[in-house]
């Protein structure tokens, strides 16, 4: 399912990266950083959202909160954030382990400048207890991102 998925994906483009699975939840920011024993910062959680017609996924520190004003202007329009089915239907992951690794289908990802602060993010990989360890620039390189500027300062 999930996490299997998310396997594949690293088997297939970074062998060198092996999923993290741990007994705690790491389904908020807050539980994985406790969990990992890092920054919440370097959680780099995955927001799904529609935008206008398209669904898209941001990528962002942990400690980020959309800002609407940058959103708009980055996207043309008002982000919206995907109901919980939504976001299984169109990543395949469950809330608290949403990820841009091993997608069903094609979506458009962006990673948002947040990350930079921080030489390595985790982000979730593909269930409410499992994580990645990698560079931001690693990160948007091995989903596609593009880099956007659409957290509050």
């Amino acid at each position: 399912m999930s996490r299997e998925s998310v396997r594949a994906f690293f088997e297939a483009n970074a062998p060198d990266i092996e999923p993290v699975v741990l007994t705690d939840s790491t389904a908020t920011v807050v539980e994985a950083a406790q969990a990992l024993g890092v920054q919440e910062g370097q959680i780099a959680k995955t927001l799904a959202l529609k935008v206008g017609d398209e669904r898209i996924l941001v990528v962002m520190a942990g400690t980020g909160r959309l800002d609407n004003r940058k959103t708009k202007d980055a996207f043309g329009n008002r982000p919206r954030l995907l109901p919980a089915d939504e976001v299984l239907g169109l990543t395949s992951h469950p809330v608290g382990g949403v990820c841009p690794f091993g997608l069903p289908q094609p979506v458009r990802v962006f990673c948002d400048t947040s990350l930079r602060a921080f030489d390595e993010v985790w982000p979730a990989a593909g269930d409410r207890n499992s994580s990645v360890c990698l560079t931001p620039d690693r990160l948007a390189k091995l989903v596609g991102a593009e880099w956007v500027d659409v957290s509050q300062q």
